[in-house]
């Protein structure tokens, strides 16, 4: 494992492609599995993966789109190890059976499905769906597919944050919003956080399994995920923004920094980091939206994360 806290550079950009990052990567042998591979940059993020050569199982709630999805990740790339299969995030018996179904090493695990900004809605056991879906659901798969990454030797997973983490940090007195007054930018905030800090504790954590963990902020694409935004709350993002929208990527440039941690040889024994633009993000500066919040890279938060997601589960 590299020692090295110099930050990544790399020769991408915004405006890169998950085909371009991935150019001339070889990953044949490899085994993959993307969550919420159906939508989004999901889809591309699993086409870049097949297209060199990794065997890719899309892990979907939606079945049929999982089958539709994978039939054109096969047509265009001729790739036929793109396999489907059933995921709920928000189920626990759903990832518990997903994980007793996976057999033999996990190379890379792309933890790329998630919920934003949705009304206060909750699982069967009580908790906050944006948490319970993007950090709980990935956390329970994570830890559950362990020995399958330690059997793989140099194993990487990738967690898709986003910029929206700075908007809180995981408010551990009430996670829940049992107390507080549902927010669900402050919810998804802290799902979003809480996916870095994953990556912060389970690269500790793993190390001596040759596993690394990193987060990610894909950029603003137009895509499922934004079905809960009205466009009375896009003209408030935009007033934030100075009347200006967002800099769009296609979903092609938005599976580029998924890709990159994924494949990417200047990621080699690197983890528990947070990237932007196919490069590891410069600390938060008030007044932007850009970079990365300390305490999403707190180590002291990181565990207790750990700590509090695994007796909740447990619970």
């Amino acid at each position: 494992m590299t020692t090295s806290t110099a930050r990544i550079s790399t020769p991408f950009s915004a405006a890169s492609t998950a085909a371009e990052v991935v150019a001339g990567i070889d990953l044949a042998g490899r085994r993959v599995i993307v969550t919420g591979g159906a939508s989004g940059i999901g889809i591309e993020t699993a086409r870049a993966l097949a297209g060199a050569g990794a065997e890719v199982t899309l892990a979907v709630r939606n079945l049929e789109a999982g089958e539709r999805t994978a039939e054109d990740i096969i047509a265009s790339t001729g790739n036929k190890q793109v396999l489907v299969a059933p995921l709920d995030l928000a189920d626990q018996a759903s990832v518990a059976s997903f994980v007793a179904g996976w057999d033999g090493p996990l190379h890379i695990l792309v933890n790329n499905a998630g919920v934003m900004a949705s009304p206060l809605m909750r699982t069967p056991e009580g908790w906050e769906m944006q948490f319970a879906t993007n950090h709980l659901g990935h956390f329970a798969l994570a830890t559950g597919l362990h020995r399958a990454l330690a059997a793989a030797g140099g194993a990487r997973v990738v967690s898709v944050s986003s910029t929206g983490h700075l908007n809180s940090p995981v408010v551990f007195d009430d996670i829940h919003f049992r107390e507080r007054e549902y927010d669900p930018w402050r919810a998804y905030g802290q799902s979003k956080t809480a996916n870095v800090l994953f990556g912060v504790e389970a690269t500790k954590r793993w190390a001596a399994d040759g596993i690394t963990a990193n987060a990610l902020m894909p950029g603003a694409i137009r895509t499922n995920l934004q079905r809960y935004i009205t466009d009375e709350e896009l003209a408030r993002m935009r007033a934030q923004l100075g009347g200006t929208d967002p800099s769009w990527k296609t979903p092609e440039q938005g599976a580029a920094t998924s890709v990159l941690l994924a494949t990417s040889a200047l990621l080699d024994g690197v983890g528990g980091r947070y990237f932007e633009d196919c490069n590891e993000a410069e600390p938060h500066q008030p007044g932007t939206r850009h970079g990365v919040a300390e305490y999403a890279l707190d180590p002291e938060a990181a565990a207790l994360l750990w700590q509090v997601s695994i007796e909740t589960l447990a619970s």
